[in-house]
């Protein structure tokens, strides 16, 4: 293969395959590579963000009582309006 119009022996071939799939190899580890890097990111990411919605859920939690508390009181005015006391004869 030194000589670019002998024809190719089988040694030739054989080299030049070896060598693709090493390069093969290299990309496919590259290729694994970045993706570890990725999930890391990712994960790192993820368990951020759900630190920082559970802080946030937490704070949340007294509004969110309270919140509760007039929607029944709510509840109960519509309740009273919607069905008045029957009439006392």
């Amino acid at each position: 293969m030194d000589n670019g119009h002998e024809p190719a022996t089988k040694a030739d071939i054989q080299q030049l395959r070896s060598e693709f799939q090493h390069g093969f190899d290299e990309l496919k580890e590259s290729m694994r590579d970045g993706q570890t890097e990725l999930l890391r990111a990712f994960y790192s990411y993820a368990r951020s963000n759900d630190e920082r919605v559970a802080a946030v859920e937490q704070e949340s939690e007294p509004v969110r009582k309270r919140l509760a508390i007039l929607e029944s009181r709510i509840t109960e005015v519509e309740r009273r309006l919607n069905l008045p006391p029957s009439s006392q004869s």
